[in-house]
């Protein structure tokens, strides 16, 4: 008997500080190309919910099972989809390597651009646990991602759908229609 080939793509993770619209772009992506969207702030415990919604930022010993979680959650996704795009802060090469460990090769859109405008649209958002006061905190964690990870660099001050074209455009996802 013999493995049929895998019809999956490495997944797309779309990272950048808070505000930068990695939900946004990501559901885009998946929609258009048809696979399926995960956010990753929907696997955090309700514990680190709370402490960001205190104003606090979390610790790398409080994000590592959150980082686990969002592996398996994109794992067991791809059994369901040939393309799974996550939206997911992955600030530090450290936690996308612990991303990289469970799901091996990965695309890496990494959404950036002027500190006002991230503050601009974080402050028009509603119903978010995540202050703009936390901002600064996660500017300061950031560890853009190097040559060697092969990110794409998104510059949000381009709308959204051309980002998406720019990265399916990139990685030969061709849309679906």
């Amino acid at each position: 008997m013999t493995n049929a080939p895998s019809l999956t793509r490495p997944p797309i993770l779309v990272m950048g500080v808070c505000g930068t619209g990695k939900t946004t772009l990501a559901m885009r992506i998946a929609k258009v190309a048809g696979g399926i969207y995960l956010d990753a702030d929907d696997y955090h415990p309700a514990e680190n919910v709370a402490h960001m919604a205190a104003g606090l930022p979390l610790n790398d010993a409080m994000r590592w099972g959150w980082l686990d979680r969002v592996t398996e959650v994109v794992k067991a996704a791809q059994h369901e989809a040939s393309l799974v795009v996550f939206a997911c802060s992955a600030l530090k090469l450290s936690y996308r390597e612990r991303l990289r460990k469970g799901l091996g090769t990965m695309h890496i859109a990494h959404l950036t651009g002027p500190r006002a405008l991230i503050a601009q649209r974080m402050a028009a958002r509603e119903n978010h646990y995540m202050p703009i006061a936390l901002l600064d905190s996660q500017l300061a964690d950031l560890e853009p991602p190097g040559p060697e990870e092969a990110p794409l660099i998104c510059d949000i001050t381009h709308p959204p759908e051309v980002l998406c074209a720019q990265i399916l455009s990139e990685w030969g996802n061709a849309p679906q229609s």
